[in-house]
């Protein structure tokens, strides 16, 4: 009987996320980029390889994986990515995952804590492949994991509903100038369908917070968030981190616009910000606006154009729509933004 009703409960999950809602991603990506992405960070075993941050592996690239390999189509890689993420990373007893899995150490998890972005974007998969292809147990895992976010890292603080970055060191209990947040870590597509497998209002009130404190955390000359941001008080870059737009902010703005956001003034003022003189993206010191360091690579740079698809009409250009990241991190968010504009704004291709 216990079966009979999960399972029905599984079945209202899917119909109220909608099946047709998934499979419009599904196959979003083409094949031969899945498999060019593939062959430079997919471990036999299962694991998505950081190949820029010594070789570990972590739940954001597990996550990051599992969507990939929705989007290509693959449900065999889809699975090997989630067994290797379910037997390895799977191992803390609140239902959250770990964080970071280094192939050097033993025992290879070397931080149990965990990062709540990994854990939206590994649970936001699960709950597209389950729908898409009819897979209750991805549903269930989806859900499960779906909860456990929402148990233990989407807070009320100070009057606002926040998602802590991690279950542990960055509340107000953890640190005098907490609580602490991530702005990056707002997976903004996964809000709505974290409220189909874990029901609670505090997940609306995350996502319409989330878009007001992005609208005021403008720091410094170029009116930019800080990555960390202490909420103690007035929000204003946390203590014990750089004061920096750094490698993780850089996906805000994509964040943003895979949510079919109205807001584009802030995706535009966060682009421009981000921006040296030059052209390129860069880091940017918050104090003085100026850029610690330009990053080349066509990944980080693909927002740009998805941003004047969506306002203009204007074609990607036939070069951005090849796989030239041979790191982990710009390649994923160039597959990421290709996917994209393959659903929701083809004529720009």
């Amino acid at each position: 009987m216990i079966a009979v009703r999960w399972m029905a409960k599984m079945m209202l999950i899917a119909t109220l996320f909608s099946a047709a809602s998934a499979a419009a991603q599904q196959g979003s990506l083409d094949a031969s980029l899945w498999q060019t992405y593939k062959g430079r960070f997919l471990d036999p075993g299962g694991r998505i390889i950081d190949n820029a941050n010594g070789g570990i592996s972590h739940s954001e690239g597990q996550g990051y994986g599992l969507l990939l390999a929705f989007f290509a189509d693959s449900p065999s890689d889809f699975e090997q990515i989630w067994s290797f993420t379910k037997t390895e990373l799977m191992v803390r007893d609140d239902g959250l995952s770990a964080w970071k899995w280094d192939p050097a150490a033993k025992p290879h998890v070397t931080d149990i804590n965990n990062a709540s972005d990994g854990d939206l974007l590994i649970s936001y998969a699960l709950a597209l492949a389950g729908s898409a292809w009819d897979r209750p147990d991805y549903l269930r895992s989806a859900s499960d994991l779906a909860k456990a976010i929402l148990e233990h890292v989407v807070v009320e603080r100070g009057g606002r509903v926040l998602l802590l970055p991690a279950a542990e060191g960055f509340d107000a209990k953890d640190r005098p100038d907490g609580p602490v947040i991530n702005p990056s870590y707002w997976i903004f597509e996964a809000f709505p369908v974290m409220a189909v497998l874990a029901p609670s209002d505090r997940w609306a009130k995350l996502q319409r917070e989330a878009e007001v404190l992005l609208r005021t955390m403008t720091f410094g000359p170029r009116n930019l968030p800080a990555e960390w941001v202490s909420l103690a008080r007035q929000p204003k870059p946390a203590e014990g981190f750089a004061a920096e737009f750094g490698y993780n902010a850089l996906r805000i703005p994509l964040y943003l616009l895979r949510a079919s956001t109205d807001d584009l003034a802030t995706v535009k003022r966060l682009l421009d910000g981000m921006t040296a003189e030059s052209g390129e993206p860069a880091i940017i010191d918050l104090s003085t606006g100026e850029p610690k360091e330009k990053l080349i690579d066509a990944g980080y740079d693909f927002v740009n154009h998805i941003l004047a698809c969506v306002s203009d009409g204007t074609n990607i250009p036939a070069a951005s729509r090849k796989l030239t990241s041979e790191l982990y991190y710009p390649a994923t968010l160039h597959l990421l933004g290709l996917a994209y504009v393959v659903e929701k704004h083809p004529s720009c291709l």
